[in-house]
């Protein structure tokens, strides 16, 4: 499953960089990977008898590891893919569920979207198919034989659900992508492909509880594992919902629209007498400037809040002034997407918007701009 959202700031354990790709395990892995061994113990015992306890369990756990290398090879052909359009991948993590491939931005096209989307799964049945076939080379009653039966019928499960048509999975990616071409817009087919995925969570859950019911039996452990899922697929097909939301919005961010008037002072002047300009005229923002008229800082709004009243006359309004790093200069142009990436790229909490010319035009804050998104 490839991805566009959020960057985790804790991904796990690094365990390589194959591609140059780095990858990571989170610790919830070794969750998945204990149940697995425990879930697949009995099932190796009854293929292997002549195999103690121990051994079996020892199996187990390597095909749980087997299964999770195929998971990253499926999450490697991702990003693969990726790389050849020209998409920078962040990083490859594996934990709970599976694995998610971070890459930075979403193709072009919906063309290169779904051949995107479509690498993954195509692999995890190639694997299948791989699997499939060396079985016929194998003893079917031997270890070897025991892990491919089991491995390439992972694959195809893998490769299969993941094809399923709706968000975050590979096939809602794919259903997006349909849905983009045909409609011209990237924001409907990720609105369609994310209730798509709504949809299949419910039906994940709700299938093996009536078949259970009209059987006549109680549903099994196997509902523990369509609940994770349900949960994993409603969860994120909600966060694709909200992400299409804010990607509506985004072309109403432009600077020039939403900065604050702002005043320039020099670092010596008291905080008080600066906040006292600033309101007379009418100014959201004080710029610190040397002597010969140069910005050199943004008063920091959250300092200038944490000071209290009494000591503003005795505060500098250069002591609480960010510096201006040339990252922290935006043109007061600058709109919609461009807008969002230099903001992204180097976060604070205040930008000093120039003109063309090099004239201060004002200040944007962080907040001003978050505020577009709110109730998103």
């Amino acid at each position: 499953m490839s991805s566009q959202g959020p960057r985790r700031s804790n991904p796990g354990l690094p365990m390589g960089r194959p591609f140059g790709i780095p990858v990571y395990v989170s610790p919830t892995w070794f969750i998945v990977a204990a149940f697995i061994t425990y879930t697949f113990q009995q099932p190796f015992a009854l293929y292997l008898p002549e195999l103690s306890v121990p051994v079996t369990y020892l199996i187990a756990f390597a095909f749980a590891v087997l299964l999770y290398v195929s998971v990253l090879l499926h999450e490697l052909a991702h990003c693969v893919v990726a790389r050849m359009y020209g998409l920078p991948v962040r990083r490859v993590t594996l934990y709970l569920l599976g694995g998610v491939s971070e890459i930075e931005r979403e193709p072009e096209t919906p063309v290169r979207e779904f051949m995107v989307a479509f690498a993954g799964p195509l692999l995890s049945l190639g694997l299948a198919g791989i699997g499939f076939l060396a079985g016929e080379f194998v003893d079917g009653a031997s270890v070897a034989g025991v892990l491919i039966l089991q491995l390439w019928v992972a694959n195809l499960i893998v490769g299969i659900f993941n094809l399923l048509p709706g968000l975050p999975l590979d096939g809602g990616r794919m259903l997006r992508a349909g849905v983009w071409k045909l409609t011209r817009d990237p924001g409907s087919g990720t609105v369609a492909a994310a209730w798509a995925g709504r949809v299949l969570a419910v039906a994940l859950v709700a299938v093996p509880v009536g078949l259970a019911l009209v059987s006549g039996q109680a549903p099994g452990t196997m509902i523990i594992w369509s609940v994770l899922l349900s949960s994993f697929i409603w969860i994120g097909a909600t966060q694709a919902l909200r992400g299409a939301r804010v990607r509506a919005r985004i072309p109403q961010v432009s600077a020039r629209a939403l900065a604050r008037r702002a005043i320039a002072v020099t670092g010596d002047v008291p905080l008080a007498e600066a906040l006292r300009r600033a309101a007379e005229a009418h100014a959201g923002a004080v710029v610190v400037v040397d002597h010969e008229g140069r910005p050199t800082g943004i008063l920091n709004e959250v300092a200038v809040e944490a000071t209290p009243e009494n000591r503003r006359p005795w505060v500098t309004a250069g002591s609480l002034a960010r510096s201006l790093e040339p990252s922290l200069v935006l043109a007061a142009d600058l709109a919609g997407e461009p807008l969002i990436d230099a903001m992204r790229e180097s976060p604070a909490g205040e930008y000093l918007l120039v003109e063309r010319g090099g004239e201060i035009f004002g200040v944007l804050a962080t907040s001003d701009v978050n505020r577009v998104f709110s109730g998103v």
